[in-house]
This record gives structure tokens, C-alpha cells and sequence, in this order.
């Protein structure tokens, strides 16, 4: 279980005064030693990047050759204020993100180090804008989305599990939690049933996948319609990305407050360290690296899809 560290990470970002360095604290206290904090300003606020390595037993941070995962809370902000009082829907992912690394974390101290490092990333921000968006208005960020790449998706990461709150929309219709097709260099390719299978132990339910378009894979700010931003990790890497949608029955607003379920959170934070440990072990795959080769082969690079302008590099 992982209730104790939902709630406490809960506890510390429900203020309008939380920031990085807060979080990178809680997270030191449970064994994350490997921790930095970036202050970014753009032209609608400022925000503070986290970033912690829970190392393996056998991972790369030690010389070992065990997969590396990363997890990235993918928000716009923990809070909407002054037009908002209080922690926003949209903080979920966050959320989920500093509870997966203060349980890896600890389990580490208590000796269950995991095979490979974890790599946990996200961004704190208690006063984001929010913007319009159909069926609800969603948060903005007081950054642009390269710079979010830039400080949250780390090359070191062999593949990413990309967790955001995934309320405004009806497409996903369940209380919980979603994935999506794994996205991998502008390719969307099957459902991982490794995954799959993990998602349903974890939840003792049949496993759910929400709908992805080419349009959801491709960079904020061309003006095309994108569900959310829970997969734009995928636009600036070359690692597999799976998105981990936290899900209501009807949709809610990314800046409604009294809108975080703590049960789906905790529920993803379980689901996040099992990919871990099997991911680490290599017991788990996120896509089939013979078929993308096969795809690439027949249909080409798809890598443009990456790029904003649609353009090949």
C-alpha cells in the first residue's frame, strides 16, 4: 500500500505555498538522495522542476545494465489561484508521481531495492493559469511545453510512464485510472499486455485504455486538438511512452477543486511501482522492438510527428 505517502505528499501540496524545494525535502526524508530542483519563469508565472533517481541494484547509476523507468507527473499546476482556493484536479498526476518516489524510496531503505534505477520528475507550481478547452476548461502552465520537456524528460529513461489527470473529455468514461497505446517516435503501436496484465492485478479489475489520435502525439502549439498534454513526453524522445490517465465518469474540469480521488491516486502509485519492478527486471515490455523495426521498415520514419511543424530534422 501506498496510502501514507498519497496522503502526506496530499498534505504538503494542498497550500498556496508549497514549492520544489518542499517536496524535494519530503522526498530526501524517505531515501531519495539524488534530487534536483529548477526554477523556471515564463511569461505566466514561474514554476519549480523536481527531479529524483531512486537507483537499482543493478542499475546504470551503479554500472549495471538493468532498464531504467522513468515517471513524469505531467500538470499544468497543483493549484489555479486566485481564481481557484485549493489543490486543482490537474494535480494528480504530480501527485502520483512524488508518492511513487517516496515509496521507491523507502523500500529502498527497508532493503527492497528495485533492479533499475527510477527516475521521478514532475513540476510544482500552487498558482497556474487555466485555459479554455471542450467539454471543460482545462489548467494552463506558466511554461511552454518544450521547456516542460526539457526538465522532466531525462535521457536516461529507457521508457516512460507519463501520468495526467484525464477528467475533461468522453472518451475515458470510469472512476480510476487508463492507459493508453504505447507511443514510440511518432508510431501509436498495440497496447502493451504486459501492461495490461499489471494494471489488472494491481486494480483486481479488467484493465482499461482510453482512445489516442496522431493528433494527441504531436507538440502543444500547432493548433491542432489534443485530449490533454499526457502524452507530449513522447514528442522529444525516442523512448516508449505510456500514458497513466487518472479518469472520472463524466468530465471535470483540470482546475475543479474537491475533484483529487485519493483511492485512483494510490491505485496508480501501486501500478507505477509494480512497472517498476518488472520493467527493471525485464519482465515487462512496452512495445515489441522486432515489430516497430518491421513498421519502420514498411512505412517508414515517423519522427516528423515530433517535431511542431510536421517537418523531418
Amino acid at each position: 500500500m501506498a496510502w501514507r505517502q498519497v496522503i502526506d505528499a496530499f498534505e504538503l501540496m494542498d497550500t498556496a505555498h508549497v514549492n520544489g524545494q518542499q517536496v524535494a525535502d519530503l522526498l530526501r526524508r524517505h531515501g531519495v538522495d539524488d534530487l534536483s530542483v529548477t526554477t523556471i519563469t515564463g511569461e505566466k508565472g514561474s514554476t519549480d522542476f523536481v527531479m529524483g533517481v531512486i537507483p537499482g541494484s543493478r542499475g546504470k547509476a551503479s554500472g549495471g545494465d538493468a532498464p531504467t523507468l522513468g515517471i513524469i507527473g505531467r500538470l499544468g499546476g497543483l493549484g489555479a489561484r486566485p481564481e481557484r482556493i485549493g489543490f486543482v484536479s490537474d494535480g494528480d498526476g504530480a501527485l502520483t508521481a512524488v508518492a511513487s518516489g517516496m515509496k521507491l524510496g523507502l523500500m529502498k531503505q527497508r532493503g527492497d531495492a528495485l533492479p533499475g534505477d527510477v527516475i521521478v520528475a514532475t513540476h510544482i507550481c500552487p498558482n497556474a493559469p487555466t485555459q479554455p478547452h471542450d467539454p471543460v476548461a482545462f489548467m494552463d502552465s506558466p511554461v511552454d511545453m518544450g521547456q516542460m520537456n526539457r526538465h522532466e524528460v531525462d535521457p536516461r529513461m529507457d521508457a516512460i510512464l507519463s501520468v495526467d489527470t484525464t477528467k475533461g473529455n468522453r472518451i475515458i468514461n470510469l472512476r480510476g485510472f487508463a492507459i493508453s497505446p504505447t507511443v514510440k517516435e511518432g508510431y501509436i503501436l498495440r497496447v502493451s499486455e504486459d501492461l495490461l496484465g499489471l494494471m489488472q492485478m494491481v486494480t483486481g479489475k479488467l484493465p482499461a485504455v482510453f482512445a489516442i489520435t496522431t493528433q494527441d502525439i504531436t507538440p502543444y502549439g500547432n493548433g491542432v486538438f489534443h485530449i490533454n498534454s499526457i502524452l507530449q513526453p513522447a514528442t522529444s524522445t525516442t523512448a516508449p511512452v505510456v500514458g497513466v490517465a487518472i479518469t472520472t465518469e463524466v468530465p471535470v474540469p483540470g482546475s475543479g477543486t474537491g475533484a483529487t480521488h485519493l483511492d485512483d491516486v494510490e491505485s496508480a502509485v501501486r501500478f507505477c511501482i509494480e512497472v517498476a519492478k518488472a520493467f527493471g527486471e525485464g519482465q515487462c515490455r512496452f512495445h515489441d522492438e522486432e515489430e516497430f523495426a518491421k513498421l519502420r521498415s514498411l512505412y517508414g520514419d515517423m519522427t516528423h510527428l515530433q517535431t511542431l511543424e510536421g517537418k523531418k530534422e
